[in-house]
């Protein structure tokens, strides 16, 4: 492992971060929870929200996925998703929806600027983001798919939208 010249925790909670805060509305899955931690932790988002019936570390079911970056990633919760995306909108955020709408953006065809800061929600396994969430949002983004389902899972759909974003922020720095 030293080899790989990772963060120590401290190191990396002191190290600059992506400007984006990851929502995850009513997310039902621990597996999925830790996996969006682990994912967080690998690209340096700045926080996570949990909100509504999604589980909250410390739990075994979560760390499982997350390999210890519950303690790496600053992670807060609240109630309302909705009131988490107010202020995060209030304080100049960017608010993205991952979720397939009538006027939803492709993935590949948005662009992520680095000195915006994104507040970007993922949805609940079944029901998707809350539709008054996705009214507050300043888009929807999907990410285009050929096959028989309709969704990806969600920690797979986060680990897809935070690579492009962090490879848009390499190209825009």
């Amino acid at each position: 492992m030293d080899e790989l010249n990772r963060l120590s925790t401290e190191e990396f909670k002191s190290a600059e971060k992506t400007k984006v805060v990851i929502i995850l509305d009513n997310i039902r899955s621990m597996h999925n929870v830790g996996s969006v931690f682990r994912t967080s932790d690998a690209f340096a988002v700045e926080k996570i929200i949990l909100c509504g019936i999604t589980a909250r570390p410390p739990h075994r079911d979560i760390e499982k996925s997350a390999l210890g970056a519950t303690a790496s990633v600053v992670w807060e919760y609240e109630e309302s998703t909705l009131e988490a995306v107010q202020k995060l909108k209030e304080n100049g955020y960017q608010i993205i929806s991952i979720e397939q709408t009538e006027n939803s953006h492709t993935l590949e065809d948005f662009e992520f600027s680095y000195h915006q800061p994104y507040a970007i929600i993922f949805g609940n396994e079944v029901d998707g983001v809350q539709q008054e969430v996705i009214n507050q949002s300043n888009y929807c983004i999907e990410i285009p798919q050929f096959g028989t389902k309709h969704s990806f899972n969600v920690s797979v759909t986060a680990g897809i939208v935070m690579w492009q974003v962090f490879i848009s922020h390499l190209k825009t720095k």
